[in-house]
């Protein structure tokens, strides 16, 4: 059995998952998600190097559920840190229970001084005793990557919008995705012995720095062609004509070409001709498509825009 090798110097850290480009693409379109040969291969290439992929593109345009269904496709655990603005250590990697602490520090007092036997020993526990005590596992609240670097089962970690975060909070995921470990001061560096297949995703809201990008494989997902969007819609929408499913590429495509301020994204497609499918349409005319924008397009002067473009384009 083919195993995937750890860089850094874990040894074989259980079977690779795919075993060929095709395999991931077929796979992935046997739980919906359609790839095309770019993604596929990023994705066997993190499997076989053991490398975390940062995904970048527009936002809706399947970034997040890629990781999702390589988990899915590979049985594997998925564990998402959503990130935000002002994460930090406690939320991302571990904190300690300090209300737990408190308890177990009051418990021990209490239990000192309320011997019923005058003749027993009333000794306080010292700080020595109380802090071995009260730092050991029983206190530790593990977040999502320290929870993903202890999993002993297949595990698939999600770092969703990473380009939220701060450059400070930003190096908090350095230790992690170049050694897989981490470091707790009061019990010592917890390493990984079954790594964790790793996926960041960005919306470019701002520039990652360079030592994060150095650790990963990159990918831009963008907008899909017509084709493949095409593919996408007839795939995830029950009930869709295959006529349907071009106009609808055909249209979102067109649409942005034009300047809007928020671009339709894949799941605002899928959303809309979901909704064409439930209101009965077959083809979609001028009529249908304005009374129904409002699910594609999320600012009312886009939907003015785009109702202008279409009307032009069935006039013409």
């Amino acid at each position: 059995m083919t195993t995937t090798k750890d860089p850094l110097g874990l040894g074989d850290i259980g079977p690779a998952r795919f075993s060929s480009v095709p395999e991931v693409r077929q796979g992935l379109a046997e739980v919906g998600y359609l790839a095309d040969e770019g993604i596929a291969g990023v994705v066997y290439l993190a499997d076989r190097l053991a490398k975390p992929v940062l995904v970048e593109g527009p936002a809706g345009t399947g970034k997040t559920q890629l990781a999702k269904s390589v988990a899915e496709l590979t049985g594997s655990r998925l564990i998402r840190l959503q990130c935000y603005e002002g994460l930090d250590e406690s939320k991302a990697l571990y904190e300690w229970n300090y209300r737990k602490q408190l308890l177990r520090i009051q418990a021990g007092q209490v239990l000192a001084d309320g011997a019923a036997d005058p003749s027993a020993d009333r000794h306080s526990p010292t700080w020595a005793e109380l802090e071995e005590d009260i730092f050991s596992e029983d206190f530790l609240l593990t977040r999502p990557l320290l929870e993903a670097i202890r999993a002993d089962e297949p595990v698939v970690l999600l770092i969703d919008e990473v380009d939220r975060v701060e450059l400070e909070t930003e190096a908090l995921l350095l230790e992690v995705l170049s050694e897989y470990q981490v470091s707790i001061p009061e019990l010592g560096t917890v390493r990984a012995t079954r790594l964790p297949m790793v996926f960041l995703t960005s919306n470019n809201t701002r520039e990652l720095s360079e030592a994060l990008k150095r650790r990963c494989l990159y990918l831009h997902i963008d907008y899909p062609d017509i084709e493949r969007e095409r593919d996408i819609v007839k795939h995830r929408v029950p009930g869709i004509t295959d006529e349907l499913a071009d106009q609808v590429a055909r249209i979102v495509r067109s649409l942005r070409t034009i300047d809007l301020r928020k671009l339709p994204s894949v799941s605002e497609t899928l959303d809309w001709a979901r909704t064409l499918v439930v209101l009965g349409v077959s083809s979609i005319d001028a009529t249908a498509a304005r009374d129904s924008l409002h699910i594609l397009l999320k600012y009312q002067s886009d939907i003015d825009k785009a109702a202008k473009e279409l009307l032009s384009a069935t006039e013409a």
